[in-house]
């Protein structure tokens, strides 16, 4: 099966694991170095969803940007295992408003 058709995930091995069972493409990292090589390598694999924990974003946001302005990957970022720093929905909310041009989450 193409990888075109993958949804992947990168993050804490122990907030990652349970999405191998549900058929995601999982790649554990927790340093900054090997989330990058993770992210650029899913990306050279045409997996167009990578779904990143909050915690592994946080430390290469100069990589996410990067490819914000590429067709693919889409990188989400999820929550992790000890739960949510607000990155995903403040995500949400800058496209949001940079859409519709106000913030409608006030």
């Amino acid at each position: 099966m193409s990888n075109k058709n993958k949804l992947s995930v990168v993050g804490e091995r122990d907030s990652v694991m349970i999405f191998k069972a549900l058929g995601f493409i999982t790649r554990y990292a927790d340093k900054k170095d090997e989330i990058e090589k993770a992210v650029k390598q899913l990306a050279r694999d045409e997996v167009p969803v990578i779904y990143i924990t909050e915690s592994a974003a946080e430390k290469i946001p100069e990589t996410i940007a990067h490819f914000k302005s590429e067709p693919y990957p889409a990188i989400i970022p999820i929550p992790d295992k000890s739960g949510s720093k607000g990155l995903g929905m403040k995500g949400i909310r800058a496209n949001v408003e940079k859409a519709v041009g106000t913030d409608i989450f006030e």
